[in-house]
Parts: structure tokens; C-alpha cells; sequence
């Protein structure tokens, strides 16, 4: 059973910040990423996703996801944008980036360089699909 997200009203003026923040979060990965500081990286990586999410959800029905369970991002995606091939990956992209949220960031596991590459790859992906709709 899916749940319906929790979400917050937030004005369609802000999706703009919330993708500079994406794009903050998006850079900074990089560089520790240069630095192979490797957690950081990835938890860098997912919160770029998490506000490209958000920018998206603000831009197109003006609420954003709330609450611990960031899985619910995805959720709300798919509440509000039609359910295409090309959605469909992106959201899959997404998933798989946030699965790695808890284990990056508190479970003490050490992140090596493949790891960060495979978050890499979901998060080119999500984030030029992200980009896209934002232009719109």
C-alpha cells in the first residue's frame, strides 16, 4: 500500500531556491567527492535530489514533502506529475538514492568511491530530468 505524502503549501515563487539549494548541495558533493571524503559526499548527493524533489513539487501544484520519511518525496512526485516511462526512471533514480540516506549518513558504514559513483550516476540522471522540467 502507498501512502499519500505529507506535504506543506509553500508559494511556486520559492521552487527557485529550492532548486539553488539542489544545485548548493549538487556542487558541494563534488568537491568532497575531489577530496574522497565519501559520506559526505553522499549525503550531499541525496539531499541535491531531495530539493530538486522539492523544487519540482513546488513548481508544478505549489507543496512540498514534509516530515522524517523522505521516501514520501517520491510519493509526492508521483501524486502530482502524469506516470510516463521517462517519470517512471526518474522516480526510480530517486528511490534508489534515498535507500542510501540512513546507511551515508548514521549507520556508521564507510562509504569507499564505487559507492559514491553509483549515487553519482542515479543523481546525473535525476538531475538533468529535474533540470528539464524546471525550464519548463
Amino acid at each position: 500500500m502507498v501512502r499519500k505524502a505529507t506535504k506543506k503549501q509553500v508559494d511556486r515563487v520559492k521552487s527557485k531556491d529550492y532548486q539553488t539549494v539542489a544545485k548548493s548541495f549538487y556542487d558541494g558533493a563534488e568537491v568532497a567527492k575531489e577530496y574522497e571524503y565519501w559520506n559526505a559526499s553522499g549525503v550531499l548527493i541525496i539531499h541535491s535530489a531531495i530539493a530538486y524533489s522539492d523544487a519540482i513539487c513546488i513548481k508544478y501544484a505549489g507543496v512540498k514533502s514534509q516530515g522524517e520519511d523522505h521516501i514520501q518525496a517520491v510519493s509526492l512526485l508521483k501524486e502530482i506529475l502524469a506516470s510516463s516511462d521517462e517519470n517512471k526512471k526518474a522516480f526510480q533514480n530517486l528511490e534508489k538514492m534515498i535507500a542510501h540516506k540512513n546507511s551515508v549518513s548514521y549507520s556508521g558504514e564507510v562509504y569507499e568511491a564505487k559507492d559514491i559513483d553509483l549515487l553519482w550516476k542515479h543523481l546525473d540522471r535525476f538531475k538533468t530530468w529535474a533540470e528539464d522540467l524546471l525550464r519548463r
